[in-house]
């Protein structure tokens, strides 16, 4: 049985998984930007931020000495919200200009912000496990000085910050349902620990008079590996990364099939001209395959 049986009506005619660009160490956090036509996404170990033209197929590096940055997402101006681990902070990109946002809660600095997604309303809202200070060649040794791994909600006009989940081991990556009521989380406990034990689930909270989250519950586990990072597309698919392909999820938690991928799967967004194209971080590497869909921020800004 193929394994993207049950998901070719989701796929372009054809459609098959390209390579597109490779060099990196460990890549992760990818965006697409429509104005430069462009993925970016980092090379964590090498403490780097790579960016491919889509038009020209080039690959060029951004930025060096980035304090290992991970996750990103576009705020309502186009600029890119991204992670930092070696920061331990939210911070913007503007065309190159860098700038803190919010790197503390009551006092207490961030454990290692990972992945990060911009709500309509132009809250952030981000995911803090341990991972960068903990970590080798991911941050810097450091300790967890709010004695949690929380999920926050930070708004940049108020500039008041609050944690909207806080019962999850290691949350990871995370994305909102189409219209914005539920927010998937990946728990991602697992990848530290050598004995088997530990989380590979996403769990699935009600987001509550927008800006807090109740009734968490199991989502999916997501088998092999884990699901490090994972974008909702405009129907309420959830498309994740695992172990050895990019999984597909219905929105009742049906596994719909697999793209399969050569590499570990750490991330992926969708991106493109139309927005139907799908872009996966992979271990070295950078991949894409054309769908028959498009993500639901993607949807969100057209309409």
């Amino acid at each position: 049985m193929s394994a993207m049986q049950g998901i070719e009506h989701l796929l372009d005619g054809g459609a098959e998984l390209r390579r597109v660009a490779t060099g990196a160490s460990w890549s992760e956090g990818p965006i697409w930007i429509p104005s430069l036509g462009a993925v970016r996404w980092s090379d964590i170990p090498n403490n780097r931020i790579l960016q491919f033209d889509a038009d020209t197929e080039t690959l060029v590096e951004y930025r060096t000495d980035v304090e290992f940055a991970n996750g990103r997402a576009l705020d309502q101006s186009g600029a890119v919200i991204q992670c930092s681990h070696g920061r331990r902070c939210i911070e913007r990109d503007l065309d190159g200009v860098v700038t803190t946002l919010v790197d503390r809660w009551n006092g207490s600095r961030f454990n290692s912000p990972n992945d990060v997604i911009v709500k309509s309303d132009g809250t952030i809202w981000f995911t803090d496990p341990p991972y960068g200070i903990l970590q080798v060649n991911e941050g810097h040794p450091g300790t967890r000085e709010y004695g949690g791994n929380f999920v926050f909600r930070f708004d940049p006009v108020t500039e008041t910050i609050a944690p909207v989940v806080t019962d999850m081991e290691e949350p990871n990556g995370l994305a909102f349902s189409p219209d914005e009521s539920v927010l998937y989380i990946s728990d991602t406990s697992a990848v530290l620990r050598t004995d088997g034990t530990g989380n590979h689930h996403i769990r699935a909270y009600d987001v509550i008079d927008s800006d807090h989250c109740d009734n968490g519950r199991l989502f999916v586990d997501v088998h092999p590996g884990i699901s490090d990072g994972f974008r909702v597309d405009f129907a309420g698919r959830v498309w994740t990364s695992s172990a050895d392909s990019v999984q597909v999820f219905s929105p009742g938690g049906e596994r719909l099939g697999a793209i399969p991928v050569p590499e570990i799967v750490s991330n992926l967004c969708f991106g493109g001209r139309t927005g139907s194209t799908l872009y996966v971080t992979a271990t070295t590497s950078l991949y894409s395959i054309e769908t028959a869909t498009v993500g639901a921020t993607s949807n969100r800004a057209r309409s």
